[in-house]
């Protein structure tokens, strides 16, 4: 049984595969069932059929066969392989008395072109078929009008064009699940696509961040410790000191940020929360280290979302670094976090001597960076925060204040996006002690 169902399977997939065979066996097909049909009298009606009481002459043998040959190209041209058939079939209802069944090749073109046109085309072209051949068995035949030969000529007909109407409207039917399928499938993958591309430009922006700030205070404090190497060596220990807190601060970050990339069933998977203004105090001692004063004025101590507190957090850290690269020798900055309504407004203030190497995009702020060793000296900084901001529904400005120095300001709304939970730990101290 599963050798015969496994040679069947291979049959029907081979004659899909080669249409025009599948055709010329259904037409060989139909010539036999159409020959063997028409040596068959059906009788009065109150018997059975009998089979050798009659023999086609050789014009009906003509048109069967004409016919059927017409089917081999019902793929290729319906209407036409239609328009001879049922033309063929008429003839024999007109000529031959009684008709051989040269109809059934008219069923099949009918069948085919009602499966490959749309409905209002099929109801057309079936009616019409079905009254002319109808109508011609009627009028021409020999047995009375309301015989049964004769309705079985509306009746197969008519089936015909309703089982090709059927055969089509499901096929769209399938057509459309597939589409529909293969659409949602598209959409699914172009949504991870984002979603990927959107958390790479995250982790992307959070290391530049990392790096940025402590790389730049590590050059600070080496170049203190080298400077003061030999007269002062209990400073350059400090010096050193601070380094090493900055180079373990950085690699401590960097393991979490890159820790989001692990997959799942790695070893280790990082536990620590992300920086938040909670530890702005560190940050901004690291900064006092390095010899920037640094003043900060934090008037809310309400709760922070969690990505608002990390964007205010990392908005801080970037343009306090951008004025220790940038705003030369006895600098100072402020920073402040304020809660306005729905809003946070996040300050960063220094009196600089200019606003050279502050990013691109700040009107007369762009220029040079002040040092050729710049880690920002394409204006990443402003660009990483303005997308940072504008991610979460804010807006950020950045520019030269009047009379000299850097002013960045970042608006960010209070309310998290829907579905993020809160870092419970990381907004819960925005008020720091100077």
């Amino acid at each position: 049984m599963t050798t015969l169902s496994s040679g069947f399977a291979r049959a029907r997939r081979w004659l899909r595969e080669h249409p025009l065979a599948f055709d010329a066996t259904l037409a060989f097909c139909t010539l036999v069932a159409m020959i063997c049909s028409s040596f068959t009298d059906p009788g009065d009606g109150h018997g059975p059929p009998a089979f050798g009481a009659r023999t086609p002459e050789l014009f009906s043998v003509l048109l069967m066969t004409l016919t059927a040959a017409a089917l081999v190209l019902r793929r290729r041209r319906p209407m036409q392989v239609l328009a001879v058939t049922a033309a063929l079939a008429a003839v024999e209802y007109v000529l031959m008395d009684p008709p051989a069944p040269v109809v059934m090749s008219t069923v099949i073109a009918l069948y085919t072109v009602a499966s490959r046109t749309d409905r209002p085309t099929t109801w057309r072209v079936g009616l019409l078929t079905m009254g002319g051949l109808t109508a011609a068995a009627m009028v021409f035949g020999s047995t009375p009008w309301y015989s049964q030969e004769n309705f079985g000529v509306f009746a197969w007909t008519g089936l015909a064009s309703a089982a090709g109407d059927a055969v089509r409207s499901r096929r769209a039917f399938v057509d459309a699940i597939r589409e529909r399928a293969e659409r949602a499938e598209r959409t699914r993958e172009e949504e991870a696509r984002r979603r990927v591309a959107e958390e790479r430009l995250r982790i992307a922006r959070d290391l530049h961040d990392v790096v940025a700030h402590h790389i730049a205070l590590v050059n600070v404090q080496a170049g203190v410790a080298a400077h003061v190497m030999d007269k002062r060596p209990d400073q350059a220990k400090e010096a050193l000191a601070h380094v090493r807190d900055a180079s373990r601060s950085a690699l401590n970050e960097l393991r979490v940020t890159v820790g989001l990339l692990r997959q799942q069933g790695d070893p280790e998977a990082p536990t620590e929360p992300a920086p938040g203004l909670a530890v702005l105090g560190e940050l901004v001692t690291t900064f006092r280290n390095a010899g920037l004063p640094v003043e900060v004025a934090c008037a809310d101590r309400d709760r922070l979302p969690a990505a608002v507190d990390l964007a205010a957090y990392r908005v801080i850290q970037e343009a306090l670094t951008n004025v220790r690269k940038h705003a030369g020798a006895g600098a100072k900055a402020e920073v402040s976090v304020v809660r306005v309504g729905a809003t946070a407004e996040v300050t960063v203030l220094d009196n600089g001597r200019g606003s050279a190497g502050r990013g691109p995009g700040t009107g007369p702020a762009d220029g040079p960076p002040a040092d050729g060793d710049d880690l920002d000296s394409g204006g990443h900084g402003l660009v990483g925060m303005r997308e940072r901001v504008t991610a979460l529904g804010g807006a950020l400005t950045a520019g030269p204040r009047y009379g000299g120095g850097f002013r960045v300001h970042a608006i960010l709304p209070v309310e998290a996006r829907t579905g993020e939970p809160e870092r419970p730990g990381t907004a819960g101290g925005t008020g720091l002690r100077r």
